[in-house]
Formats: structure tokens, C-alpha cells, sequence
């Protein structure tokens, strides 16, 4: 539930970080401010539960990954084999991290 929680941030930090890049008037900046503030609710929430390092070092993933695939698709940002080798990379430590990481560690320091 908490890892569906750290996704959901990030896609919002996608969102965020696309918007500063574009928003150009009141409604966009309106969008852009509440998606930082919905991103960080959700990783405040998250870290409260799992291990804060990796829970900050997946969002992070995430949401640059999901960056990057957005200004390629939508933006025409230049696309070539290094920046796909390193997105791909990114994702695997991200994953990685994920599986690795103890979830009921955190928990079980609270009880």
C-alpha cells in the first residue's frame, strides 16, 4: 500500500516538474503547485512507514524517469542511446532498491 502511495507522489512529481517547466498562466501554475503539494504529502506519508532513504531514492527515480519519457513523448526532447541506457539503468535501480528494502522494518521500530 505505502510503495502504491510513493508511485502515485511521484507521478504527481512528474507532473510538477513538468509544469514549471510550461505552466504559462494561472490555471497551469494553480495545477503545478497543487501537484507539489500533493507529491509531498505523499512522500511525507510514505517515509513515515518504510525506510525513508529508499522511499526519497525511488520517488526521486521515479519521477525523473517519468520526466524524461514525458519530454520525449510530448515535448520532442532529443532521444539517443546514452539518455535510453541511462533511463534504463535508473529503472533497474529503482526497482532494485524497491526489492531490496526491508518494508516492515520501520514498522516493526514503532511497536
Amino acid at each position: 500500500m505505502w510503495w502504491f502511495v510513493v508511485a502515485v507522489a511521484a507521478l504527481f512529481e512528474i507532473g510538477w516538474a513538468t509544469g514549471l517547466k510550461y505552466a504559462n498562466d494561472g490555471l497551469t501554475w494553480t495545477l503545478t503547485v497543487g501537484a507539489i503539494v500533493v507529491s509531498f504529502v505523499g512522500l511525507l506519508m510514505a517515509s513515515t512507514r518504510l525506510p525513508t532513504a529508499t522511499v526519497y531514492a525511488v520517488f526521486v527515480g521515479l519521477g525523473t524517469l517519468g520526466t524524461v519519457i514525458v519530454d520525449m513523448i510530448f515535448f520532442d526532447a532529443a532521444v539517443s542511446t546514452g539518455v535510453i541506457f541511462f533511463v534504463i539503468m535508473l529503472l533497474v535501480g529503482v526497482v532494485g532498491l524497491k526489492f531490496v528494502t526491508d518494508e516492515k522494518g520501520k514498522e516493526a521500530q514503532e511497536s
